[in-house]
């Protein structure tokens, strides 16, 4: 039984036997608990911890383990109405209300109800996941000297160049910053280069995260439309016109959630406009290392072909590791750096050092590129599973773009189709989708949804899911399954 299932069951176990135990009287000892469940030392003493934590019992060193005193009953509410007149009140004076709709966000943070097939997930499942690899990682870098002191304000040098060399051009490791994950990163990002009530341009369809990072900030995100090759560049062009906006956050590689690639025509024209505006790309960077088997070669970063400091570069370690391994750089040349080392060490100081240590650990682990490799196949296998169970079972959603990287399909729904509808029928029929409306700074030409098939244990769960949100389609339409319409790929 895998441990952490194990101390599960231990520490709901002991909770149920607490009641036998009057409010001070010693628990049973760690050696007799280890003989009467056959579990480790370890397990043991894992769950005591958890139950210490929850302020069930209390451990008293060299005397045991007690059952704690029963709390105080809770203090009555207090009134915070208050707190509605506060929080809007300066609002009347922002350009930009700064109340932000996290909604979008949350569909791919908050973990699903048991049973339920997560198809709107924006990380790898656990299966997925260089687990092993990270835990020998973290615990090689602990045992580093040093590295639990103060790591220099940037970040480990041997990790700034690490991240320089994977960017390349001309872009030195003097010219990276190590942040605490993409969303960070870009959150810096937008902070130095747009001050509040400023315009930004965003592609549209775009990552809700980025967008509500804009509009915590109190920034405008105006829309320019993206195709299967990238942004249209006529339409980025008679946007800085029209705005006057100095910044554009763009995804070149497999865009969240189209899947596109900025194309070789349209690379040069981006970089052009965003210059002859004076103004600056953020480039995020997010998913590079996850390309599928058969993408064949990438493009090169967008910051790669850029000579005169337009392009402000954002990458991460996380989508392709763990959720919780938040390491990222910020990559920047010209004056432009300062600031956002200045703003970057006012918000978060620096990274950890145990994280960057454990970083450095990984990516120079013989694990590292056999990872890369294995999770390069298994994503292949898993988008060509959903593609062909979407056009086997639910004909009527559109795929219109297949991509070579990422972790999510992009899906049309039929005209007419209300997706947050089909998103609560999903839930009740098991999976979990993410509706496409909060990918739009504007008003959507269409419904959407984004369905990952990253987030998920196996391709057997993916056949699964497709068939639940089939029952969840019928649901929606009205119509029976002899009634749904084929239409050719």
């Amino acid at each position: 039984m895998h441990d952490g299932s194990s101390v599960d069951e231990l520490a709901k176990q002991l909770q149920k036997e607490l009641d036998r135990y009057s409010p001070g009287e010693k628990l049973p000892s760690s050696r007799a608990l280890v003989e009467r469940f056959r579990v480790s030392p370890v397990t043991v003493s894992r769950a005591l911890g958890r139950l210490a934590a929850e302020g069930l019992v209390v451990t008293r060193p060299g005397a045991g383990v007690f059952r704690a005193e029963p709390r105080a009953s809770a203090a009555p509410a207090g009134d915070t109405s208050w707190q509605e007149v506060s929080l809007s009140a300066d609002a009347t004076a922002e350009l930009v209300p700064r109340a932000v709709d996290a909604s979008g966000v949350l569909a791919t943070l908050a973990a699903p109800a048991p049973g339920v097939i997560e198809f709107n997930g924006g990380y790898l499942d656990p299966a997925l996941q260089p687990e092993r690899a990270m835990a020998a990682a973290l615990a090689r870098a602990g045992r580093r000297p040093g590295a639990w002191g103060r790591p220099p304000i940037d970040g480990l040098p041997e990790l700034r160049e690490w991240f320089a060399r994977g960017i390349g051009g001309a872009i030195t490791a003097a010219e990276v910053l190590i942040t605490a994950g993409g969303q960070s990163a870009l959150t810096t990002a937008l902070r130095a280069l747009a001050p509040p009530g400023a315009p930004v341009l965003v592609e549209s369809p775009t990552y809700p995260g980025m967008l509500a990072i804009a509009r915590a900030a109190g920034l405008r995100p105006v829309p320019v439309p993206v195709d299967t090759d990238g942004v249209r560049p006529h339409l980025l062009e008679a946007a800085f016109r029209a705005t006057g906006a100095k910044v554009f956050v763009c995804q070149p590689l497999f865009q969240n959630p189209t899947g596109a690639v900025l194309s070789a025509e349209r690379r040069p024209e981006v970089l052009r406009i965003a210059r002859a505006a004076g103004a600056f790309v953020i480039e995020d960077d997010f998913v590079r290392r996850l390309v599928h088997e058969d993408a064949g070669p990438l493009p090169h970063p967008l910051s790669s072909d850029d000579h005169d400091g337009v392009v402000v570069h954002v990458c991460s370690l996380t989508k392709a590791t763990s959720p919780s391994f938040r390491v990222s750089a910020l990559a920047a040349r010209g004056p432009v750096l300062e600031r956002l080392r200045a703003i970057q060490v006012v918000d978060h100081f620096f990274v950890p050092r145990p994280l960057q240590e454990a970083a450095l650990e990984l990516v120079g682990s013989p694990a590292w590129p056999r990872h890369l490799r294995t999770v390069s196949g298994e994503l292949r296998a898993r988008r060509d599973a959903m593609a062909a169970a979407l056009r086997l079972r639910v004909p009527d959603l559109a795929v219109p773009h297949v991509p070579a990287g990422g972790y999510h399909l992009w899906v049309r729904l039929p005209d007419g189709t209300d997706e947050t509808a089909l998103a609560s029928a999903s839930l009740r029929a098991g999976v979990a989708v993410a509706p496409g409306r909060p990918y739009f700074a504007a008003e959507p030409p269409a419904a959407h949804v984004r369905l990952s098939f990253a987030a998920v244990a196996s391709v057997a769960e993916i056949h699964e899911g497709v068939r639940r949100l089939c029952t969840a389609c019928e649901e929606v339409s009205g119509r029976p399954p002899s009634r749904v319409r084929v239409r050719s790929p």
